[in-house]
């Protein structure tokens, strides 16, 4: 029997923006907590729980991965630099050249976008700060 692929939910953010970054990342029901991962603005964040999210799914082993998450713009950049092997331009291009290396070793089946209220790692993430 085939397996599907494997969905790896990410999500990151700052507290306060620009702040301290954190991420989540949901694998197999299981909640992933990454705090502290410097600081940086939103989108750092975005990119960091990405990074997460691939280096999580590539050590549980080769197949097809498939990553969910809530930053559109995060998405489509990441998006853009698979298909053209090219690393976006501006702030952002460390972490997608990071992330394009990773992608080098097994490249994800497909990145895409839902919904905040859908995301598993945004509602983990969401929790952790009550309002």
């Amino acid at each position: 029997m085939a397996r599907g692929r494997l969905k790896v939910f990410f999500d990151g953010g700052c507290r306060p923006n620009p702040g301290r970054i954190e991420a989540a990342v949901v694998v197999r029901g299981t909640l992933h907590l990454f705090d502290d991962l410097g600081l940086g603005t939103n989108s750092d964040a975005e990119w960091l729980a990405l990074i997460r999210a691939m280096e999580l799914a590539q050590s549980l082993g080769p197949g097809g991965i498939e990553l969910i998450g809530d930053a559109v713009e995060v998405i489509r950049q990441a998006n853009r630099a698979l298909v053209t092997g090219q690393t976006v331009k501006g702030p952002m291009r460390d972490h997608a050249a990071t992330f394009l290396a990773l992608a080098a070793k097994a490249a994800p089946a497909r990145i895409r976008w839902i919904k905040r209220e859908q995301n598993l790692a945004g509602i983990a993430l969401a929790a952790r700060h009550p309002r």
